[in-house]
């Protein structure tokens, strides 16, 4: 059977990045070009712009099932395909060359795949400066404008450049798989990717009362909150960063920063507690992180990418995480949500929800109107933080039907404690489940019944916990908050010292990993460790063999020998987390155990959703280790859920899992 390379360029009005192409869509999408080619054959265009027609051997094979096709970024051409032709296209009948690549450890986007691989074929550089140029509309029209303009004439070479663009991207896409099928995507993968197109196809509904009740709100809370700078400070743009540093100075506070967490260091320091007008400046600091808040910009995101049915689609990024294969949120990236603290979520909610069109018809803004939405409402907290609350809440199951949420309990914990065969670990998680406690009473040799929930104990071992199972030392407690806590030096490094002694196998298992990784670059060979994972060079690549036989990729790897510390340095190609840029990467046992926990994480967490999905139920979201079902009122239970979520995975045999859940008419945690 033949095998169709595809590649699409578009024209729609709606912001394609900030929105989402199921957005994207609706409305004044069109189809410009597509190019194509079966297997190895030329590589031909159709200009549907300029009235061309399409092929009846092609469009049947693009609808038909058995002809499998291929593009970089395959949710794209099938999304904008199955519009075109009014007709949902399977992702059954797809192959995402950028997903196989991402599987391999290689960059996001096309041209830095090519560039990677080091391919004779590399993506054009004018393709984006000619994307750009035909979004607008009146240049587009220039294509079938009756004039004769010198625009027209340049508009039309552009266009035939655009053409050799589109051709260019089946001819690198084509060639990057050829590259990439000497490593086949398992097929386990290829039908998780499927599950998770279905996910984003079905989208989550919002309720838009809520959303447009919300924007207003904020909307006005911030005007006021602009007003209220601008008296105090005098500065025409509070939210500019240079006027308030002038400001800042004029108190006589020096900063060369304004983020979040410079701030936070201002305001803790001698120097400006001394400040005479220090309650000032804490004011106005306190008042700008109020109107910086980015969290209540979710809103506006929600409102950019729902669809007409008042759903959003395409949430997920599938291999998002490269290193580890974990999902990555997109457009609302419902990854980093706030979490629901009131203790009145259902009250404040309603009241939210409502309110504005009861007591607020017209919907003026009113910049004198005194919005305090903390006396009138709960006299708890600002209104900022009362929507970042809410925002999880938007998200809600379709009408008679309810969300039951669910998810894994210390999911990490238990594998690294598996992995490593630390027993008293284990026997926590056979039993009471208390690690933090446990933890704790392990590591400063207190008996488990003395250290309470509010206990300091408990918190050195919740932070120790949270920190230190990847080989991560006082930083990594610092990083957690620990100096929150009111910890110092010393007793951070007795943390560290004390976390380390009663983990000796997890310490082991470090060392293992590292070792056994050592060995297959140098050897060019295959290292075994326990619990069927194998460390596999091969192809200028090592691969991390996991139980499910998925397989973690380090391009490249190196390595080298650092005198100062005595010891031997990994390194290997990668994307640098911080600059988005292929670079050189460093790493070490820890981190290379924190990959391995997090990936065998998503394993469980990918068959746990198959499993799901193969009983009837219909996922809308998940969002690291918890999964949310749109469920039909009276149908199922948390119970079954939860149970279908914990079956023993294959392979992973003696696993404990556990996993507690959830009703509600919106999602919340």
């Amino acid at each position: 059977m033949k095998t169709l390379s595809i590649d699409i360029e578009t024209y729609g009005s709606i912001d394609l990045t900030k929105s989402g192409v199921y957005k994207y869509t609706q409305n004044d999408f069109e189809i410009l070009l597509i190019a194509y080619a079966y297997d190895d054959e030329e590589i031909k265009i159709i200009d549907l712009k300029n009235n061309e027609k399409i092929p009846e051997n092609l469009k049947k094979d693009i609808l038909d099932e058995r002809i499998i096709k291929t593009a970089f970024n395959a949710n794209f051409e099938r999304v904008c395909l199955s519009k075109y032709f009014n007709t949902y296209l399977s992702p059954k009948m797809f192959r995402c060359t950028q997903v196989h690549a991402l599987y391999l450890g290689l960059p996001h986007g096309l041209d830095n795949v090519a560039k990677s691989l080091r391919l004779k074929e590399q993506k054009l550089e004018e393709g984006k400066s000619l994307i750009r140029f035909f979004m607008k509309k009146e240049n587009l029209d220039l294509l079938t404008s009756n004039s004769e303009s010198i625009k027209k004439t340049e508009a039309i070479k552009k266009y035939e450049d655009f053409k050799k663009y589109c051709i260019n991207d089946v001819r690198v896409e084509r060639s990057i798989r050829k590259v990439l099928e000497k490593v086949k995507l398992p097929e386990s993968e290829q039908k998780l990717w499927e599950l998770d197109q279905e996910i984003n196809d079905r989208g989550v509904l919002v309720d838009i009362n809520l959303l447009k009740n919300a924007i207003y709100y904020d909307n006005i809370f911030k005007s006021n909150l602009i007003e209220k700078l601008k008296t105090i400070t005098n500065i025409n743009n509070p939210k500019s960063n240079n006027q308030m540093k002038d400001y800042l100075k004029s108190l006589g506070v020096e900063v060369n920063s304004l983020s979040k967490e410079s701030v936070g260091d201002l305001l803790n320091s001698c120097e400006v507690k001394k400040n005479p007008h220090y309650e000032k400046i804490k004011e106005v600091l306190d008042l700008r992180a109020m109107l910086n808040k980015t969290s209540t910009k979710k809103y506006e995101a929600m409102k950019r990418c729902m669809c007409d049915d008042e759903r959003i689609r395409g949430l997920f990024q599938f291999y998002g995480a490269n290193r580890t294969g974990r999902w990555a949120g997109r457009l609302v990236q419902v990854q980093n949500l706030p979490q629901n603290k009131m203790s009145n979520l259902e009250e404040v909610r309603e009241k939210i929800r409502n309110e504005i069109n009861t007591n607020f018809p017209s919907r003026k803004k009113n910049f004198n109107y005194d919005f305090n939405i903390n006396s009138y409402l709960y006299n708890q907290e600002n209104l900022s933080d009362i929507l970042s609350q809410l925002i999880r809440t938007t998200f809600i199951p379709k009408k008679n039907h309810r969300f039951i949420i669910a998810d894994f309990s210390a999911i990490e914990a238990r594998i690294i404690a598996y992995l490593s065969d630390e027993k008293w670990r284990i026997d926590v998680f056979n039993t009471h489940g208390k690690i933090y406690e446990a933890s704790a009473s392990k590591m400063f040799k207190v008996d488990i019944n003395e250290i309470t929930k509010e206990s300091e104990l408990r918190q050195k071992g919740k932070i120790a916990e949270l920190a230190l199972g990847y080989q991560g030392g006082v930083k990594a407690l610092v990083s957690m908050g620990a100096y929150n806590m009111n910890l110092c030096e010393s007793e951070l490094i007795e943390i560290v010292r004390a976390f380390r002694s009663s983990n000796t196998n997890i310490v082991k298992l470090w060392n293992t990993v590292e070792k056994a990784f050592i060995e297959a670059v140098n050897n060019k060979s295959i290292v075994h460790i326990d619990k069927n994972i194998s460390f596999i060079y091969e192809g200028n690549i090592l691969f991390i063999k996991l139980p499910s036989g998925r397989r973690l990729s380090y391009i490249r790897p190196k390595i080298d020998y650092n005198n100062a510390f005595n010891k031997s340095i990994i390194t290997y190609e990668g994307v640098d987390s911080t600059t988005k840029k292929n670079t050189r990467l460093t790493t070490h046992g820890g981190k290379l155990v924190e990959n391995i926990v997090q990936a065998i994480a998503r394993d469980v967490l990918g068959e746990a959703m198959m499993n799901l999905r193969n009983k009837g139920f219909n996922i809308v979201m998940h969002v690291h280790d918890e999964i949310v079902l749109e469920v039909e009122n009276g149908v199922s239970s948390v119970e079954k859920v939860c149970e279908i979520m914990c079956k023993e995975n294959r392979y992973l045999k003696g696993l404990n899992l556990r996993a507690d859940g959830f009703e509600s008419n919106y999602y919340k945690k």
